[in-house]
């Protein structure tokens, strides 16, 4: 006699389709196929949540290499300033205000002893 699972195995299946609304081909509809490219999926999020963090950094340092380079200094050397003075602004609120409000970020140069 052949065996289907009953009611279990079909929430099991219907809990996998759902979390694959929105993907594309077989990998929607189709039980074993949605399971692999939901697995897939999630590993791929996972990862990529723990790289965003290195990504937004990435982004913030840009950005202060820029501002620090248009006012004649290196993104090194406002570091080491800021370290120096402990001033304790972190690089995403330093990063915003220099693309923000580049009147504060010339305050906090003065302050960190790079600009007269």
């Amino acid at each position: 006699m052949r065996v289907k699972g009953g009611p279990k195995a079909k929430n099991r299946r219907k809990r996998v389709l759902r979390k694959t609304e929105g993907f594309r081909g077989r990998t929607r509809n189709t039980a074993i196929a949605a399971a692999e490219a939901l697995d897939r999926a999630m590993a791929y999020n996972y990862r990529d949540r723990k790289a965003k963090k290195s990504t937004q950094r990435s982004l913030w340092i840009l950005r202060l290499t820029a501002a620090s380079r248009a006012r004649g200094f290196s993104y090194s050397s406002l570091i080491r300033a800021l370290k120096q003075k402990k001033i304790g602004l972190n690089r995403k609120m330093l990063a915003d205000l220099a693309s923000t409000d580049a009147a504060s970020f010339d305050v906090v140069m003065r302050a960190a002893g790079l600009t007269s």
